[in-house]
């Protein structure tokens, strides 16, 4: 080979070579190594690969004719340019994301219209928010997507606030962001501004909030009114009474939520936040019937939860609403809150005394305050004035069935024994009014409880009758909870105990060695 070498032109090196695999591989291994047989064979190859002389066209055909001098094959492996580089999984998924990204997603002309829509109204309640002046125009909907009041339109019914609502959400309190407490006579639509203003931390801010109420009942109401809201809205509304709620609650990162708890959760929920440091994520605290401050040790909880936050957090705004202020000035110190008053009511409210049977209307202008109205006319038996000391049935009966009627009652038994006790009175001919409408509902209840009624249900709504309190969910959860755990774990807890029982035997038998013919164990 060594000769071949010396013997060569220059010209010679300047020959291309075949992409002949079978030479490339002789190539990387050296000759020395070889015997003199696979030697001979390799010099044939590789001279097989030349042209036969430099004016000839090149070919890949061998030309065992004429064969040339070996050529240097480390001159020629420097010349040859560098095997493309492979592409590696990584690149290529690589570059396949960026060509997905690149794009552009095929969306209809409508949905793109409706973001449109909703995002510059979204901005132009950014830029209200921020705007500390009180006369510059707030928004579609006080700041809000007019989407919200389409909703409050349909899911509430309602289509135009009261002016004393409007004048509320108008004030520099709310638009600056202050702490404020608004008192209004029950039915005056408060909580519908609390809402709103729920609706705009959570939309415009991008905050979380959190709404107190004093009892379980209210706060179960509440989330199953305001749950197609959050659905709508795209927010989170989480219950926290009773034994749900989770603390820390769950931080998410594209939705904000909005907590709806009890007193004592509300104060649980404040204490998880705290820990962790993200009691900044609320960015506004509403609390319903706030005069339950002087309400003993809920009061004292409610205090402490207000306190805290207070002290805690500078960012969040707290609102505060009630009927019946009468310490406003204290509170407004406490929560260095501004006040907003108003005595409307959209239906004029009458007050009446019973005493026996003489009804006497309230009347402040008078010098007693009470001026004598009229009579009840009902007949009592005496078996009906025992079980009916305080003329309930002659009252309830001055109203319905043209119009309905509301009793309210000390303790939740109260409620359940007042009605069988009106139903057990009552003429025989209020189970003619509106039967079918009192059929279809029967035949919902049985379906709400998969095929059982309340027995006391079952007797008063034939009647136009039923009662309510906070503790009717919870006891159809409860007889749901004891069928599905009668139904699946009781015949499992079953049968783990027999399998056990078999094991036991099994190793007491082998233990003992017992003859097959002794009884077993």
């Amino acid at each position: 080979m060594r000769q071949c070498h010396d013997q060569q032109t220059p010209n010679a090196c300047e020959d291309d070579l075949s992409d002949s695999i079978l030479a490339e591989d002789f190539r990387d291994s050296p000759p020395r190594a070889l015997p003199s047989s696979q030697l001979e064979f390799q010099k044939a190859v590789t001279t097989s690969h030349k042209s036969p002389s430099r004016s000839a066209h090149n070919t890949s055909t061998p030309d065992l004719m004429n064969p040339r001098p070996a050529v240097n094959h480390a001159d020629l492996n420097v010349n040859k340019p560098p095997p493309k580089a492979r592409r590696s999984m990584k690149d290529h998924l690589k570059k396949v994301l960026i060509d997905n990204a690149a794009t552009s997603s095929t969306v209809s002309k409508t949905v793109q219209q409706k973001e449109a829509v909703m995002t510059e109204e979204m901005s132009f309640a950014m830029q209200a928010m921020e705007s500390i002046s009180a006369e510059q125009d707030l928004g579609p909907f006080f700041g809000l997507p007019s989407k919200v009041k389409d909703l409050i339109l349909i899911l509430k019914g309602i289509q135009d606030l009261y002016e004393w609502q409007k004048t509320c959400l108008s004030l520099d309190s709310v638009q600056q962001r202050r702490n404020l407490i608004y008192s209004l006579p029950t039915s005056g639509g408060k909580t519908l501004v609390a809402e709103i203003l729920i609706f705009k931390e959570l939309l415009c801010r991008k905050k979380d909030a959190l709404l107190i109420l004093p009892y379980i009942s209210l706060v179960q109401e509440k989330v199953r009114g305001l749950s197609n809201f959050g659905i709508e809205l795209d927010f989170m509304v989480e219950e926290y009474a009773g034994s749900k709620g989770r603390f820390p609650p769950v931080k998410r990162r594209n939705k904000n939520s909005l907590y709806i708890t009890t007193i004592e959760k509300g104060h649980s929920l404040v204490n998880s936040l705290i820990e962790n440091d993200r009691l900044d994520n609320i960015g506004l605290l509403v609390v319903d019937e706030l005069h339950m401050l002087g309400d003993g040790s809920r009061g004292a909880i409610l205090e402490m939860t207000l306190s805290k936050i207070l002290y805690m957090s500078k960012s969040t705004q707290i609102i505060g609403m009630s009927a019946t202020l009468g310490n406003v000035g204290d509170l407004q110190t406490f929560l260095k809150a501004e006040n907003y008053t108003n005595d409307f009511r959209p239906v004029e409210l009458k007050e009446y005394v019973k005493i026996k049977d003489s009804i006497y209307e309230v009347d402040p202008r008078e010098e007693t305050c009470f001026s004598f109205s009229r009579l009840l006319d009902f007949k009592y038996s005496s078996g009906m004035q025992k079980m009916d000391p305080n003329r309930i049935i002659a009252l309830a009966t001055e109203v319905i069935p043209q119009q309905s009627c509301l009793i309210f009652c000390a303790t939740k038994k109260n409620c359940e024994n007042l009605a069988e006790m009106i139903c057990k009175y009552l003429n025989k001919e209020f189970l003619k009014h509106k039967e079918a409408e009192k059929a279809t509902l029967l035949g919902e209840l049985k379906n709400s409880g998969n095929g059982s009624l309340c027995p006391v249900l079952q007797k008063t709504v034939p009647f136009g009758l039923a009662y309510h309190h906070s503790g009717l969910t919870t006891a159809i959860a409860e007889k749901r909870l004891t069928r599905t755990f009668r139904k699946f774990f009781v015949p499992r807890q079953k049968m783990l105990i027999k399998e056990k029982a078999e094991a036991l035997q099994e190793e007491v038998d082998d233990l003992f060695m017992l003859p097959s013919d002794l009884p077993s164990l």
